[in-house]
């Protein structure tokens, strides 16, 4: 199988090229959103000049961006393999659509009835469901993670099920222990006590192949904003479940799908680069990724085939920088990577990578990075069960790295460098 070319990868991002001759940054801040290709800009700037109208007009600018909606919705159907693209509901970002569709959930569930959650969870995937229990009466479980595995055992969750547990709602893969879970082992349990299941996939889909119907999940949620697209979020949901759920919306707009649960004035220009953003995937997958990649998803043609292929080709390249990474901090003294270590286990996680270091705020280590221009996250990170999990809220949480496929191996050797400079290793 061919290299990346990660040249020309580079040559995609504006962000990664200096126009003023002074260094670039490092990205390593990628989990908290990762940076834009010149396409998806181009875009939304062709958007903004040619489609700058609303919906539903008989003059030409609104026909442009009734297309534009239109097309993104297909593109996110081919991104998550939705059967159809009524089951994409595009909003501002996922904790807002979140919080709206859980609203609707709501109206389903009775007091008394059960909502498991898990101690992995980022906070837009908690506190919808907290507060919904909290109005409607509802019981909340937690499923915990073991702190040496940073796994779930499927045991812990047998026990938490019951006839009235109504909801399921968990990470793909985690924004801070990196760990990805087994999406269709908690789909398969909660569906056999009747219940829902509500997945983040925000931290996932920059790194894999997302395909809801073999998932077999209820709901599943992303942000375009976090696989090199604009600041948005989307949502996929059952056509059916969908239809049945009662939506809070204005009079005039539309009860069809996916109108009912689009509240408002949409964004146009956003939506136009989430489309050039699954086209980018699709190029790559296309024109970059070797013959082997495709065939893997001969059972898909077109677009969706690419961006699979894509997925595929990319997390081979990002599988090395994220050995490498974990294997440069875990040697250095003093420090605990809070995540899957084991090289070989590398396909269990994403390359978001999470430490701390003994004896040293996670905010000096950031700043210190900072000051050479490298960019990283610290302290919870919204990953507020995580972290307290780990008992590391009193102690400033945990630094974050985060990889994405236009990171160089040079990067990571430079990122752990000034990591050991700081520790004085």
């Amino acid at each position: 199988m061919s290299a990346l070319n990660i040249n020309f990868i580079r040559d995609q991002f504006p962000a990664l090229s200096s126009a003023d001759g002074k260094a670039t940054p490092i990205f390593m801040d990628n989990p908290g959103g990762t940076q834009v290709p010149q396409m998806v800009i181009d875009a939304m700037v062709d958007c903004l000049i040619h489609a700058n109208a609303n919906l539903g007009g008989v003059f030409a600018t609104s026909g442009r961006a009734d297309a534009i909606v239109a097309d993104a919705h297909v593109a996110m159907a081919d991104f998550v393999n939705a059967p159809s693209p009524r089951e994409i509901i595009i909003g501002q970002n996922m904790t807002t659509l979140t919080f709206h569709i859980s609203r609707s959930i709501g109206r389903m569930f009775s007091k008394g009835d059960e909502i498991i959650l898990t101690r992995m969870e980022h906070d837009a995937n908690v506190s919808p469901w907290l507060l919904l229990a909290r109005d409607l009466g509802l019981e909340v479980k937690f499923l915990p993670f073991d702190r040496e595995t940073y796994e779930f055992d499927m045991a812990e969750l047998d026990k938490l099920l019951s006839p009235r547990t109504r909801l399921v709602a968990f990470s793909h893969a985690s924004n801070m222990t990196g760990t990805i879970n087994d999406v269709k082992a908690v789909v398969e349990r909660a569906h056999g006590v009747g219940a829902l299941v509500y997945v983040d996939s925000v931290q996932y889909a920059p790194h894999g192949v997302i395909d809801v119907q073999d998932l077999g999940c209820d709901f599943l949620v992303c942000s375009p904003y976090k696989f090199f697209g604009p600041h948005m979020g989307v949502l996929w949901g059952r056509e059916d479940l969908l239809m049945e759920l009662d939506p809070y919306k204005v009079r005039p707009a539309a009860d069809s799908l996916p109108d009912r649960f689009e509240t408002g004035t949409l964004n146009h220009e956003g939506m136009a680069g989430i489309t050039a953003t699954v086209d980018y995937f699709a190029a790559i997958g296309g024109d970059q990724a070797d013959d082997i990649y495709r065939s893997r998803y001969a059972h898909f043609d077109g677009r969706r085939q690419n961006l699979c292929a894509a997925l595929d080709y990319l997390t081979d390249y990002e599988i090395p920088l994220t050995r490498s990474l974990i294997e440069g901090l875990a040697g250095l003294p003093g420090v605990k990577i809070h995540g899957i270590t084991n090289p070989n286990a590398m396909n269990l996680r994403v390359p978001t990578v999470s430490f701390t270091a003994e004896g040293y705020h996670p905010r000096t280590i950031s700043n210190a990075l900072a000051e050479q221009g490298i960019q990283v996250w610290d302290g919870h990170n919204y990953a507020v069960e995580p972290v307290n999990h780990l008992g590391l809220m009193e102690a400033g949480g945990i630094v974050r790295i985060g990889l994405a496929h236009y990171n160089t191996m040079e990067e990571v050797d430079k990122t752990v460098a000034a990591v050991a400079a700081h520790l004085g290793a």
